[in-house]
């Protein structure tokens, strides 16, 4: 797990993004000061040890809790579950990001769900981008060195899920568009190593 103090001078705004899983969920906080975001919190909740449902439902409510009231953020930015064959993984995963959702809800933290893909877009450029390719430019967007080494991917894709927030939120009126990655590298070469 990375963390530091945050920094309440000139607190623009935190955003807490959430990976939801039953066995492992990643968090990351990330402060935005002065339109510049920066790593506060990265990590993931193991809940593999635990064999009844509702008590990694219970440790999923009381992380959420302490990581509102350690980082007190102002959004929470979760990643949506993907669509996928077995419908009882589903369903726990459902309920997991429910959980989560719950949680801010209590705490009065405005919510937004973000599609697997739209992270993946907002972050790398390609919404078919592995989560390797989005943990590698998380990196660069971020100015990390190697604070994000050895981390698992569900907390980097936690992190993806606070920078879409982030992204998606300060997009000026007049911001352009891109009809391919060769536009957008054309137009960002410095976003890209």
């Amino acid at each position: 797990m990375i963390s530091t103090t945050p920094k309440e001078a000139n607190k623009d705004k935190v955003i807490l993004g959430i990976d939801p899983g039953t066995n492992v969920m990643g968090y990351a906080i990330i402060q935005v000061i002065k339109n510049n975001p920066q790593l506060i919190a990265l990590g993931v909740l193991n809940l593999g040890k635990y064999d009844d449902h509702a008590l990694k439902l219970k440790k999923i409510f009381e992380c959420m809790l302490g990581l509102i009231e350690q980082y007190l953020p102002d959004e929470l930015s979760i990643e949506a579950p993907f669509f996928g064959k077995n419908v009882q993984s589903m369903l726990k995963l459902g309920r997991a990001q429910g959980v989560a959702i719950a949680a801010a809800v209590y705490r009065n933290i405005p919510i937004t769900e973000y599609q697997p893909r739209k992270i993946k877009q907002s972050v790398t450029g390609n919404g078919n981008a592995s989560k390797e390719q989005v943990a590698a430019m998380l990196k660069s967007i971020l100015k990390l060195k190697n604070e994000l080494d050895g981390e698992t991917l569900d907390a980097t894709d936690a992190l993806g899920a606070a920078v879409c927030h982030y992204f998606q939120n300060n997009k000026t009126s007049g911001q352009k568009s891109y009809s391919g990655w060769g536009a957008f590298l054309k137009d960002n070469p410095s976003r890209v190593k």
